[in-house]
């Protein structure tokens, strides 16, 4: 089985059934496995109502930052791997030959996977694009892609019904020019509003900071999922020009589970609100939640700017509205700076005649009947109906 993810419709697993697959809920020995392509929920959320014994393949810092997440948010996962995925190497599943292709995304540890059995290759590009800090791994897949591909799962978020708009930027290099322009600009401190588990943005926010002649403020949540990457690359505790900020709601959360090792090395590198409203026009912080509260009762907002680098959308619903009322009331501007996790299609038609695979299986869009617009040989399939590669 590839990848075993949550609906984007519902936010708890326990408000879905698992999909109908011998062996996925009794554990029985027909059922080879999940291989999980990255540690985003849609791709693997229901992991927890799968049967325990049901062997599950990963990458060792998907497993690492599911495993992080835990202290902070119910979707975190202590996952026991049977194996983990390594770019191009194959891995032999009882008759499945998997190999997995690293691949850019804004998650960390992505793959896509070519599967090979009984003389038919199917190759699922789980989720990519061609536009992150690892653009090069989608130059390489196009240069050097799986021969003799029958069936190309392909992802098409951005393919939909209608145009959205969602990212103001077209790359994440352009993100940071864009990011850092702003920062200069602001005279106080920028409220930066990102994903955790995004690394490429953490990244570009920090070399952002670093181009403004700004400090990267991390939360407690951030730090640990930069540390769980195992990448001494990444900008986390120890770099020039990081400094982490336990904003309330952690300092709690780490009291009542006598957490205080997970402290550790950030009380190098610890800011505290003083320090924040003294150098507010220095630094770029980390927010989520009540941060906003916390930081506006220290005296640190005035003159700050907030960002918003996630999809868009997220500010539509009822966190998001009441984000944008409360800062509002702060007179607090709103940016909404981002670059999208997904391939445009142009790059995904690169892909799809790079691989020219015999079939099309649109999967991972709203839209599944506008890829003919776009792509040959398209074949659509419909949820829960089981044919043959």
């Amino acid at each position: 089985m590839l990848d075993l993810g949550l609906p984007l419709s519902v936010s708890e697993a326990s408000e879905v059934t698992l999909p109908d697959v011998e062996g996925l809920a009794d554990g029985s020995a027909s059922l080879l496995g999940v291989v999980v392509s990255h540690y985003h929920p849609d791709h693997y959320g229901l992991l927890k109502l799968a049967h325990p014994s049901v062997p599950v393949y990963l990458g060792v810092a998907t497993q690492r930052i599911l495993k992080e997440s835990m202290f902070f948010t119910p979707m975190g996962l202590d996952v026991t791997a049977a194996g983990y995925l390594d770019d191009r190497q194959p891995m032999q599943l009882g008759p499945f030959r998997v190999t997995p292709y690293l691949v850019d995304h804004s998650a960390f540890d992505a793959y896509a996977l070519l599967v090979e059995a009984d003389g038919r290759r199917l190759f699922y590009s789980g989720d990519l694009r061609a536009h992150g800090r690892k653009a090069g791994i989608f130059e390489a897949l196009v240069s050097q892609p799986p021969p003799d591909v029958d069936v190309l799962l392909l992802e098409g978020t951005h393919i939909r019904a209608t145009p959205t708009g969602d990212a103001a930027c077209a790359s994440e290099t352009e993100l940071e020019h864009c990011l850092a322009e702003l920062f200069r600009d602001t005279g106080g401190m920028v409220l930066a509003y990102y994903s955790a588990q995004n690394i490429d943005r953490l990244v570009t926010l920090f070399k952002a900071s670093r181009r403004a002649k700004r400090d990267l403020v991390l939360d407690l949540y951030t730090a640990g999922i930069a540390a769980a990457t195992g990448r001494e690359t990444i900008p986390q505790v120890g770099f020039d020009g990081i400094r982490v900020f336990l904003p309330q709601s952690q300092r709690r959360r780490v009291i009542e589970e006598d957490a205080f090792d997970r402290v550790g090395e950030a009380k190098k590198v610890r800011i505290y609100l003083d320090e924040l409203a003294e150098r507010r026009a220095e630094l770029v912080v980390t927010t989520r939640g009540s941060t906003l509260k916390e930081l506006g009762r220290a005296g640190c907002l005035a003159g700050a700017h907030a960002v918003w680098s996630m999809w868009r959308g997220y500010l539509e619903g009822e966190w998001g509205s009441k984000l944008r009322e409360s800062l509002k009331r702060r007179s607090i501007p709103l940016t909404v700076l981002h670059a999208s996790g997904h391939a445009g299609v142009p790059d995904l038609q690169r892909l799809a005649s790079a691989i020219e695979p015999d079939r099309t299986v649109p999967i991972h869009s709203d839209a599944p009947q506008r890829y003919g617009e776009f792509f040959e040989r398209v074949e659509p399939r419909s949820d829960g109906v089981w044919w043959k590669i």
